[in-house]
């Protein structure tokens, strides 16, 4: 085995498509995306055998800042990867000790965001200095039928659906519009603004739309008020599945339900088309208690744990992270 950091998109969008845990964040697509965007990195760790491809690990170096400030909040996302062949335990081993060897150096923790159990070897991770962190996630089966969709959902949210209805909301998706970036960033910067948290920099949004229209792989989902969009979620599509990406909407017209509205929508829409999985994204953590995940729940979904694997590689600025990000939640 050798470790190649290079490969033709081909071979790259191949293994992916074929892997039975191929996601779009592994594709060379989301690679263009984080290579446009500021104050993103990317890097592409390839195990080969001959000509045939085994491993591949997509990362995106992350930092809120650049310079000093940059290099205390760097950090390395990783999202539905390595995809390993036959989940082979060798590879796997050989893939994260090249990942390691790259990356210690750049950043001051990784963290592995998994979109499927990794049973067995989790071990491997712990060998390679990761721990495992519990993190829950929420999986919608969009190929039971709509009165099932419906069925699902709890009757407060059945509720609020039906009352967007009555105001004549209605459920708009949106390929390819230039403004359609301008209004999602506008909306998420006031949700993100709300929250106390860091928004991404819109380039990331920009240059995902650029990108991946292209291949039909994102999807603005809106909600529509006397032709005004006062919801927006942001699905990004591959294979059988639709991630739940970015969401949002406008304060002052909560009182019409989009947050309820939207996602009932979208699962009507996922099962017309095709689409095998919603994927409803983060649930937070087992046994504490977190309101998003009690809000997602009301559609329905299954509450799976598939976790995070953790390393720190370096302590103290971690530390100085953590005291970093609390200091910027009381300015904000």
């Amino acid at each position: 085995m050798k470790i190649r950091e290079y490969i033709t998109n081909e071979d790259w969008s191949t293994f992916v498509k074929e892997h039975p845990k191929g996601n779009i964040f592994q594709t060379p697509e989301m690679y263009e995306v984080y290579l446009r965007t500021k104050n993103f990195e990317p890097v592409l760790i390839t195990v080969i055998d001959e000509n045939e491809v085994l491993g591949i690990l997509l990362t995106v170096i992350q930092k809120e800042y650049s310079g000093i400030l940059g290099k205390i909040t760097s950090r390395s996302i990783i999202l539905g990867g390595p995809l390993v062949k036959d989940n082979n335990a060798d590879i796997l081993d050989f893939l994260l000790k090249a990942y390691n060897k790259k990356i210690k150096r750049k950043v001051v923790f990784s963290q592995f965001r998994n979109l499927w159990d990794w049973k067995d070897l989790r071990l491997v991770f712990e060998k390679n200095q990761y721990s495992y962190d519990a993190h829950l996630d929420i999986l919608i089966d969009l190929e039971q039928d709509e009165e099932s969709l419906w069925k699902n959902i709890n009757g407060k949210a059945r509720n609020k659906i039906r009352k967007a209805n009555k105001a004549a909301i209605t459920f708009k998706t949106i390929d390819i519009d230039e403004n359609i970036v301008d209004i999602s960033y506008q909306i998420l910067e006031n949700v993100y603004k709300n929250a106390k948290i860091p928004l991404a920099d819109k380039s990331l949004f920009e240059n995902s739309y650029n990108v991946l229209s292209k291949s039909n792989m994102i999807k603005f989902f809106c909600a529509v008020k006397d032709d005004q969009i006062i919801g927006i979620r942001i699905g990004l599509i591959y294979k059988d599945m639709i991630y739940d990406w970015y969401a949002g909407s406008l304060y002052e017209y909560y009182k019409f339900n989009p947050n309820d509205f939207l996602p009932y929508n979208i699962l009507v829409w996922g099962h017309k088309e095709g689409f095998k999985v919603f994927d409803f994204g983060g649930a937070g953590k087992p046994n504490i208690p977190y309101g998003v995940r009690d809000h997602k729940m009301k559609f329905g979904g299954e509450l799976v744990e598939f976790g995070r694997f953790d390393n720190i590689h370096k302590p103290i600025l971690m530390s100085i992270a953590k005291v970093g990000l609390k200091l910027y939640k009381m300015v904000k």
